[in-house]
């Protein structure tokens, strides 16, 4: 993997920046996204400590009748597993301040994934909330369902989250990478749902850290 970094980011010492300075976009049927490129500076010194160092692993699962390669590789961080840097641990403390009112309760989890290149990709899809949670979040329940917060930090070359609603309508594109952070909020889990699609276009890697509360995954 050959990461082309960004011309505007030259630090190797990472940063985060304030969250002041976040926009949201209400999505409609209670769901909403909040934005904020650049958060963090020194993105690409992070990516290839995270490249280099976290144990990644790749994954097979059952799709109908054939058992397939997932098209990333993968790393998991559960409440109380050490991050595999001290400014991943800032940053989900950030969230969490940030977020405390509405959300409820803290960010404690961090999934890893690994782009290699425009070939990797992840399918439409909405984070699982498991039911019956032993504490409630902001967002009033519907049936065994719960609303949350997801929040992804992205790393190396940006590539493209879509978001569709799930009882059908346009999709929106926001390209990800070098240090942005995403936080789909309110309903979007359970009436939205988002993809990385593959890309046709050379793609240099990508890592996403997807910080989340217990009990979601």
């Amino acid at each position: 993997m050959h990461l082309q970094g960004s011309l505007f980011d030259q630090d190797d010492h990472a940063r985060l920046g304030s969250l002041g300075a976040i926009r949201r976009t209400v999505l409609g049927d209670g769901a909403w996204i909040d934005l904020l490129p650049g958060w963090l500076t020194g993105a690409d010194a992070l990516f290839e400590r995270l490249a280099r160092d976290v144990p990644w692993r790749a994954e097979r699962r059952r799709m109908y009748e054939n058992t397939v390669a997932v098209p990333r590789l993968l790393a998991f961080y559960d409440d109380g597993d050490p991050l595999p840097d001290p400014v991943l641990d800032d940053a989900r403390a950030a969230l969490t301040r940030h977020y405390a009112d509405q959300l409820g309760e803290p960010f404690v989890t961090a999934g890893l994934c690994l782009y290699r290149d425009g070939r990797d990709s992840v399918a439409w899809h909405g984070d699982r909330i498991v039911p019956h949670r032993l504490k409630g979040v902001g967002g009033a329940p519907t049936g065994d369902k719960e609303d949350t917060m997801v929040a992804i930090l992205s790393l190396g070359t940006p590539r493209d989250l879509l978001l569709r609603p799930r009882r059908g309508g346009s999709s929106l594109r926001r390209p990800l990478g070098h240090g942005d952070l995403i936080v789909m909020g309110g309903s979007c889990q359970r009436t939205w749902e988002h993809a990385v699609p593959k890309s046709v276009r050379a793609a240099g890697p990508r890592i996403s850290v997807q910080f989340r509360p217990r009990g979601v995954r």
